[in-house]
């Protein structure tokens, strides 16, 4: 993984040579803290030991009784899914064996997919550390009726992804299902390189093995200063535009296929950073899509946003045809990769022209070393950015709040935060 901050130099706002000079020896500083919390494994630090920790033999070995199917239903909802969708977007070029998530609720959307899947041909992962995520057993429980319905035997299909204890390992068990366990220590949202985020692929048949070695060849740049290490000085170079005022980051990739990358960095930086009034709003966008659009704003609206930008270095083409069409003749004999990196390139330009601060990251090409490298590169990133702001950067307690008030409200206990939900203050213009 390759960073290039030049962008954020001299920009409104920005950073200067001298500050990055006095970030470095904060960065040292915390990344002596993440590394003794590595060594440690204590909660949240071990998702930075993943690359040496997490079993890849036990996760193929967990999923071969399954063969190869036709398609793969991932039952989970953020991190335990968003991981997962990213590696399979990003590889998706690299099997046959169609990737499916439910990470929602909405009954349309759940019809529709149940309706369109090959159900007698599909391999259903249920993810949950804690076994009880109303969602995700919500889900499950439909997913499971609709194969007893089409008289498929769900537990032939089925396997779960899940803590030592709970709903699902009790399912796990009474069943004799397949399983895996979530890794100790280590937040949802920081899975991808685990268990959970591996799986699907190793069901697809995608190399997981690579991915993690991509992971790994990153977690070897963790050093002392942000000048060896990719992860480390993006997390930092945000956050002190962030002190300064870009309180929004647009995560642009310039790949179809990292579309879920962008979402899945969203739920990682927003749950991670946002805490005590602190924090950076992660935007998502995709280029050049979003040229047409999001980059009005980003370009001349408010001066409080960053702008990253991703794309592989090298990458298949597509030839564009000749043609005599006036004004469209020098498209002729270029590529649509060509023009999709000069469209990124220009962007690029643009913003700095008008002194927007933006960041360039760049990969090799997307393929499994590749998405292992930016995968754990953006963790690194995020733990570096969590320290220097002195957030606690591996809770949520936000999230929980909202997942008490739901699970009162459908009578799974009795919480104080559902109350809140009859206080609501009403304005109703019809």
């Amino acid at each position: 993984m390759y960073l290039d901050i030049g962008n954020v130099l001299e920009t409104s706002p920005g950073i200067t040579e001298e500050t990055l000079e006095r970030l470095d020896e904060r960065v040292e500083i915390a990344h002596e803290r993440i590394a003794a919390g590595m060594e440690a494994e204590e909660h949240g630090y071990a998702a930075l030991s993943l690359p040496e920790t997490v079993d890849t033999e036990e996760i193929r070995a967990a999923v071969e009784p399954f063969g190869t199917p036709e398609a793969v239903l991932t039952v989970g909802i953020g991190g335990s899914a968003l991981g997962a969708a990213t590696i399979s977007a990003a590889l998706s070029d690299q099997t046959d064996v169609e990737a499916h998530f439910l990470d929602n609720v909405d009954p349309e959307d759940t019809a529709a997919l149940l309706e369109s899947l090959p159900l007698e041909e599909t391999v259903v992962n249920v993810v949950s550390r804690s076994g009880t995520t109303a969602e995700t057993l919500a889900n499950f429980l439909v997913v499971r009726q609709a194969m007893e319905d089409a008289g498929v035997d769900w537990t032939e299909q089925a396997f779960v992804t899940t803590g030592e204890e709970g709903n699902l390992r009790n399912l796990a068990d009474k069943h004799d299902l397949p399983s895996l366990k979530v890794p100790d220590g280590v937040p949802g949202r920081f899975s991808a390189l685990s268990t959970v985020g591996l799986a699907c692929g190793a069901l697809q048949g995608l190399d997981i093995e690579s991915v993690v070695a991509g992971a790994a060849s990153e977690k070897a740049k963790l050093s002392g200063s942000l000048q060896n290490s990719p992860g480390y000085a993006y997390g930092a170079v945000c956050y002190s535009l962030a002190e300064r005022g870009a309180l929004t980051n647009a995560m642009m990739p310039y790949a179809e296929s990292l579309e879920y990358f962008a979402e899945w960095f969203a739920q990682l930086w927003a749950e991670s950073l946002g805490k005590e009034g602190l924090g950076q709003t992660p935007a998502r966008a995709l280029g050049a899509t979003d040229q047409h659009s999001q980059l009005q704003l980003y370009r001349a609206g408010p001066r409080d946003k960053l702008v990253t930008l991703v794309r592989p270095r090298e990458r298949e083409d597509i030839d564009i045809p000749e043609t005599d069409l006036e004004g469209l003749s020098y498209l002729g004999g270029a590529g649509l990769g060509e023009l999709l990196d000069a469209e990124f390139e220009a962007t690029e330009a643009s913003l700095a022209v008008e002194g927007i601060p933006n960041i360039r990251i760049e990969l090799d090409r997307i393929d499994a070393h590749g998405i292992g490298e930016l995968l754990y590169g953006m963790e690194a990133a995020t733990v570096m950015y969590g320290e220097l702001a002195g957030v606690s950067t591996f809770t949520q307690p936000a999230v929980e709040w909202g997942k008490k008030a739901a699970r009162g409200l459908l009578g799974g206990g009795e919480f104080a935060e559902a109350d809140a939900v009859a206080d609501k203050l009403e304005f109703t213009i019809e």
